[in-house]
């Protein structure tokens, strides 16, 4: 049995029939059908046949699915064209009219907006629970659940998820779950091991690692992928030939990314909690996480998304406190996204601010002097000394 590392390099060379040691960007649309009609329709009618048209699949996708399933432990993965589209049609993929679905209070908010808005528009409830106190999962259960809907470590506020009890919940009453693993990334926390069905990913994120693609992955048994697969069919969300490529060009650097960038970030919290101007912290590296304990329990790593509240006197001088930080990095990009080599900060309040009211952002943690931060690879010396020249700016 092969270590990550190399899984990484290897896995999925099937799918590469020519001699390139580099897989070929397969740039077209569609492919020559075969003259035996047997062949043409198993072309046309299997599910991710890669060799057919590109909404069914395409060989590059068809390797760095496979090594994106072996790496989060599934029997199968499907590539998308963003994360959101491997949110959406995973879910679709399970619920019908009528159906209920349970989810967490925290979630990335184009996530919450496929729950708040759009389920409800074809007759699906949504009930949600904390995350952080798990008999609340129970009472928001009901006999129509076909559902549960995770993300651990949430967006923005890094609340973490028993993925154990949640799992042997659902499974004790036949209700799948959906786990959003983008802040982990498979190096850090693999949720199929804990008994989650369907772990999905915005490969935009730490799997492409370079910011510069858009892309999604769903992982699952080879039933569900398939499931998924038809469905996708529909919904039209195929991963472009050219960004499967890229996907598959940056997963091969994963594993060093991810370590580099645990490191630099758990160095970085600890920095923070030391420093007069940061209020909290929220790291579920540092023991004063308040769910740290799960988190060691469930990852392996723990990851490269922190936030900082900016203290102040008040919320506006919070507020006030943290744009000049933002204002004044020059490392850390203010840009949105995460999981890139380099180092990004954002301002979540304002970044969430056209999908929740004050009242949801409260719920989801999210306040006026929070910064949510994505730490690169970058040398540790210059991410606190960027942070450092930042606040000192507070005090003028």
């Amino acid at each position: 049995m092969s270590h990550i590392e190399t899984d990484l390099i290897h896995a999925g060379q099937a799918f590469n029939e020519t001699r390139s040691v580099v897989p070929p960007i397969y740039q077209t649309a569609t492919y020559f059908a075969d003259t035996n009609p047997e062949d043409f329709l198993k072309a046309a009618t299997e599910a991710r046949y890669p060799y057919f048209y590109q909404r069914h699949g395409n060989p590059v996708s068809s390797q760095a699915a496979e090594l994106i399933a072996k790496l989060e432990g599934k029997e199968a993965a499907l590539l998308t064209a963003t994360g959101m589209a491997a949110i959406s049609t995973a879910v679709l993929s399970v619920i019908r009219a009528g159906d209920h679905v349970v989810a967490q209070l925290s979630h990335y908010s184009a996530a919450s907006i496929l729950l708040k808005e759009l389920l409800p528009q074809f007759g699906v409830e949504i009930s949600y629970f904390d995350q952080q106190d798990t008999s609340s999962l129970d009472a928001a259960l009901r006999d129509n659940t076909r559902l549960i809907y995770l993300e651990t470590p949430s967006n923005p506020n890094l609340a973490i998820t028993d993925l154990v009890y949640v799992a042997d919940v659902a499974k004790s009453r036949g209700i799948t779950t959906i786990c959003d693993n983008t802040f982990a990334s498979p190096i850090n926390q693999r949720p199929g091991d804990f008994g989650i069905d369907v772990v999905v990913h915005s490969a935009t994120k730490y799997l492409g690692g370079h910011s510069d693609l858009t892309a999604g992955v769903i992982c699952s048994s080879e039933e569900m992928v398939n499931k998924a697969w038809k469905k996708l069919l529909s919904l039209g969300g195929a991963l472009a030939p050219f960004d499967a490529w890229l996907l598959l060009r940056g997963l091969r650097t994963l594993a060093l990314r991810v370590r580099q960038i645990n490191e630099n970030a758990l160095a970085l919290a600890h920095w923070f909690e030391k420093h007069p101007l940061i209020k909290r912290v929220l790291y579920c590296g540092l023991p004063s996480h308040p769910q740290h304990e799960l988190a060691k329990r469930q990852m392996m790593g723990y990851t490269g998304m922190l936030c900082v509240e900016v203290d102040g006197r008040n919320e506006q001088e919070q507020f006030a406190h943290a744009q000049t930080v933002l204002n004044n990095l020059h490392v850390f990009a203010n840009a949105a996204s995460l999981g890139g080599v380099e180092s990004l900060a954002v301002h979540p309040a304002s970044m969430w601010g056209l999908h929740h009211s004050p009242e949801q952002k409260l719920k989801a943690g999210i306040n006026d002097g929070m910064l949510r931060i994505s730490v690169g690879i970058e040398h540790i010396d210059d991410l606190i000394g960027d942070f450092e020249q930042a606040l000192a700016q507070c005090a003028d």
